[in-house]
């Protein structure tokens, strides 16, 4: 007998408040055109004023037990990946904890910036696995918009803020790729790198800091180490990306997300492409996108996916699942 962790339900919640690239003309040197030719990006979402991270990902997380069918009280462990936490500590996982009225089990914060989902999810999995939870609940969530730099044009227009949920659940599988769940994961960084993704604050300056970005190390390194990670997740389970159904990529850039596809040989119609509404939502993209995707009618029970992120680190991974 083999143990799948496998997807129960999907939820997201984005902010009211709808930025589109006009409106930050208004804010910096930039105009709609320059932003959707370099990024793909259209509009994104702002938090409002007094809303939080936790906010954000309980949003999500109520979404995600409704698809699923089950209570806070059903969940065993939350999963939360997050660079925006409400606080350095207590972690995000546990305020949500506390907000959806959960009060056993455990919670954790996992960081690997946009990777994060992909390690969080890998982290879920194996809890899952070894038989530690039945139910985990994994939650990406961010509120980038707050450590923007204003004056930097080439990074304050690529980010957004929102959350996404997915709920795992311990089932019996075959062993082979036929089973439902997560069948392969592939984790990666490489801490060489780190100058050319960060925020320039923390216990080092006792400020929150601003993001900053060499965009071109960045895009080259993601093109590269996607596809890369892709590959190695597929052949740990002798498949391919002729196997793959829906590439469900973070989304960061479409530039990025077209040199990926094309180099696992997978076309544009079997990628699922939400920049064009969020920007780029860091570890909440990948989760957003599964449950938009799912909502759209393109990922379909049965549907072989591959998610696969890259964030400051640099860290970067993937994950290999049957929906």
């Amino acid at each position: 007998m083999t143990i799948r962790a496998v997807v129960k339900g999907v939820g997201h919640y984005l902010p009211e408040r709808v930025v589109p690239n006009a409106d930050l003309e208004a804010l910096v040197e930039t105009t709609d055109e320059w932003i959707r030719t370099r990024s793909g990006i259209e509009r994104r979402h702002y938090a409002a004023e007094g809303q939080t991270t936790a906010d954000l990902g309980t949003r999500a997380a109520l979404a995600a037990l409704a698809d699923a069918g089950l209570k806070a009280s059903d969940i065993d462990a939350i999963v939360v990946a997050t660079s925006t936490a409400d606080f350095t500590f207590p972690s995000c996982a546990t305020t949500i904890q506390g907000k959806l009225g959960m009060t056993r089990g455990f919670a954790f914060d996992v960081q690997a910036v946009c990777a994060g989902f992909v390690f969080a999810l890998t982290n879920a999995n194996a809890l899952i696995v070894t038989g530690q939870a039945k139910r985990v609940l994994v939650i990406g969530a961010e509120i980038f918009s707050r450590l923007m730099d204003w004056k930097d044009r080439a990074t304050c227009v690529l980010f957004g803020d929102g959350a996404g949920a997915l709920v795992l659940e311990a089932a019996e599988g075959t062993g082979d790729t036929t089973d439902r769940g997560i069948l392969a994961t592939d984790l990666n960084s490489d801490g060489r790198y780190g100058n050319l993704l960060y925020v320039d604050g923390g216990s080092s300056t006792g400020t929150t800091g601003y993001l900053r970005m060499e965009g071109k190390e960045v895009f080259r390194h993601a093109v590269e180490k996607l596809a890369e990670t892709a590959h190695t997740a597929l052949e740990k389970i002798g498949l391919t990306g002729g196997d793959v159904d829906w590439i469900v990529p973070h989304q960061a850039n479409i530039r990025i997300i077209e040199a990926t596809a094309k180099r696992m040989q997978v076309p544009m119609d079997h990628v699922v492409v939400t920049v064009q509404d969020h920007g780029n939502t860091s570890a909440a993209s990948i989760p957003l996108a599964l449950s938009v995707g799912k909502a759209r009618g393109q990922i379909k029970p049965g549907d072989l996916l591959v998610t696969e992120a890259i964030g400051g680190g640099l860290a970067w991974g993937s994950v290999v699942l049957r929906w």
